[in-house]
């Protein structure tokens, strides 16, 4: 595990690039971390897919006190496995649905080419059922006091209250039990980037 900034995981990516290889990149991190900044930064330099896990929450009626427990078990990584990852390993185009939380269902199909370069961003990229399944990995952390001001002002006061009390402490448990940024080739500190 060593530490780099942004620049480095471009120049990283470049050199990737001009490979006959294609990669499945993950970026995990803590919530305001920068992840979809940076996979966005990447996307715009390099021709890739770029996957939110976000998109993949786990569905209303499958949120069992069972599942729940499980640290990562907040998000469809059945269904990710299935509708991303298995066609990315074949070599395939990819077609899936976002899961829209606010109606609590999916939406219509995005479909995604095949590319060389794809790139997984996201909490919980890095849940058990998906470590095996990247090429790279990287971790994006922050200082939890910056956090909280990177949420307050994208979020608002009362998303920054659910933050604090629901999906910061979910987050939390996922890295600390699952030992998440331990896993990684590539940990980037953004509290001052």
């Amino acid at each position: 595990m060593k530490k780099i900034t942004y620049s480095s995981i471009l120049k990283l990516l470049g050199k990737i690039e001009s490979q006959n290889k294609s990669i499945i990149l993950a970026i995990d991190g803590r919530c305001a971390s920068g992840k979809s900044t940076l996979a966005e930064e990447i996307s715009a330099q390099i021709d890739c897919n770029l996957f939110h896990m976000d998109d993949f929450f786990l569905p209303f009626e499958r949120k069992t006190k069972e599942r729940l427990a499980e640290p990562g078990g907040n998000v469809d990584y059945e269904r990710f496995i299935k509708e991303v990852m298995q066609p990315l390993k074949e070599n395939k185009p990819v077609t899936y649905r976002k899961y829209n939380c606010s109606i609590g269902s999916l939406t219509e199909a995005l479909h995604f080419p095949k590319k060389k370069i794809n790139i997984i961003e996201g909490v919980y990229a890095l849940h058990p059922a998906l470590q095996s399944l990247y090429d790279y990995k990287t971790f994006l952390t922050v200082n939890p006091s910056i956090q909280k001001e990177r949420i307050l002002k994208r979020n608002g006061q009362k998303m920054l209250e659910k933050f604090i009390h629901q999906w910061i402490p979910l987050e939390e448990r996922y890295f600390t039990a699952l030992e998440i940024e331990y896993l990684c080739d590539v940990v980037i500190d953004t509290s001052y980037i």
